[in-house]
């Protein structure tokens, strides 16, 4: 494929069609911890806009290289992000639900559970890897950060919605961020198993 608008155009289509994950459980993480930093909210956005330009690249690389292990690999990709989904909204959930005033001022997103999420958010895009296997290794990097500015985008307008409806949600942000986690891992699952 050639260095034109088209490429550009899908590529940024790409980012926006990955990055809808990101920015739910941005979402999420805005509602649970309404009071975040705007450093915090960069690192968080960044974090999934790394991963997201990882996965592809790393389906890359195993495209060209181990392509029938990948292979064998793809069909519990649902599986995984369903699970590190469930755990961490779980979490939030029982918290939410024990939880009290003082605690949802503490609570917020820590480093091991953003990484369990830019993993489970970005774990199916590993398969964006064979998508863009007819590139050559610097189009599928462009391709990449494509990818990653727009799910880091993506991901500040989340936390910045999530953080506006946290306010206001105050007691319940932290029931709704986790249920709101669970559902985006049972997506992930069904659109994986099913489709």
């Amino acid at each position: 494929m050639a260095w034109n608008f088209v490429f550009f155009f899908n590529s940024i289509l790409l980012g926006v069609g990955l990055a809808m994950d990101a920015f739910s459980v941005s979402l999420a993480n805005g509602l649970n911890e309404p009071r975040m930093k705007r450093t915090k909210m960069c690192g968080i956005a960044g974090t999934f806009a790394f991963f997201q330009a990882f996965m592809p690249m790393l389906g890359w690389v195993c495209v060209h290289t181990i392509v029938q292990y990948f292979r064998a690999f793809e069909q519990f990709i649902p599986w995984i992000a369903l699970a590190l989904l469930l755990f961490i909204g779980g979490k939030m959930l029982i918290e939410g639900i024990r939880g009290g005033d003082e605690e949802e001022e503490a609570a917020g997103v820590g480093f091991a559970a953003l990484m369990v999420q830019g993993v489970a958010t970005s774990i199916d895009a590993l398969s964006v890897g064979f998508t863009i296997a007819e590139y050559d290794v610097l189009k599928a990097a462009v391709c990449a950060l494509i990818i990653a500015a727009v799910t880091f985008a993506i991901s500040m307008a989340g936390l910045v919605i999530g953080k506006k409806f946290g306010t206001k949600l105050a007691g319940k942000a932290s029931i709704l961020g986790g249920a709101i986690l669970i559902f985006i891992g049972f997506e992930i699952w069904i659109t994986g198993v099913f489709f």
